[in-house]
């Protein structure tokens, strides 16, 4: 599948993040807006809380099996328990080769049916679907860091790419 990597934002908002457990919630606030065949990309460095948001994530959206970082399997699957879309959680730090590489994991195949959440997954699987979930956690700096210097607050930012999110209203999310 061939779709060009510059297809429009068309929804965006940021959040500030302030613990892991505010994290975790909203990966099940934004889990309420997912729905089979959304694609979401996780970027931030290591750290920096992708996976406590995708375990969130399996929450809200009522998946069995814990949700761990799948580093050393590349990619998870985990089950509806509620009859809603199954949760592939990928994890592409290792992979380098973009979506060639990717094709292995048959993710084109199972985005239909699922929602497929990839960390580190810019540049490598964008090709999957011009529709996609685009978010980007940074380590708070600036006015948003908080006095005492704790290293949990995030800046969060969310963004809807292609036709599926136009209309989407993601500061639901704050």
């Amino acid at each position: 599948m061939n779709v060009p990597h510059d297809t429009a934002a068309t929804a965006a908002t940021q959040l500030t993040v302030k613990s892991a457990d505010d994290m975790r919630e909203l990966g099940r606030r934004l889990a309420a807006l997912l729905r089979p065949g959304d694609l979401v990309l996780l970027s931030g460095e290591l750290g920096a809380g992708k996976t406590t948001m995708t375990r969130g994530l399996g929450e809200g959206l009522g998946v069995r099996g814990a949700v761990t970082s799948p580093t050393f399997v590349i990619a998870r699957v985990h089950p509806s328990l509620v009859d809603g879309p199954a949760l592939v959680h990928v994890d592409a730090y290792r992979l380098s080769g973009g979506l060639d590489e990717m094709e292995d994991l048959d993710l084109d195949v199972s985005l239909p049916e699922s929602v497929v959440v990839v960390e580190w997954g810019d540049g490598k699987v964008e090709d999957l679907s011009e529709d996609r979930l685009r978010v980007v956690i940074e380590r708070a700096v600036g006015a948003d860091a908080p006095a005492d210097d704790t290293d949990d607050v995030r800046s969060v930012t969310v963004t809807g790419i292609g036709e599926r999110w136009a209309g989407v209203d993601l500061d639901v999310l704050r």
